[in-house]
């Protein structure tokens, strides 16, 4: 996955962390979170805070 994969970001978060309360997040916890995920393979210094922001949307689209 790359940082363009939103969608499938989403979906990988929500597998991995169920429980995490994706509306109130820190931006620095879910680019760790994303650069841990095993099927992610993009430089990390690569995103940015619009990035962030559309897989956290994605993310709370995902749970809904």
């Amino acid at each position: 996955m790359k940082w363009t994969d939103v969608i499938d970001i989403a979906i990988a978060l929500e597998d991995a962390h169920p429980d995490v309360d994706n509306v109130n997040l820190r931006f620095t916890d879910l680019h760790d979170w994303v650069c841990a995920l095993e099927e992610f393979d993009d430089d990390p210094e690569a995103s940015s805070e619009k990035i962030l922001e559309a897989i956290q949307m994605a993310w709370i689209d995902e749970r809904d």
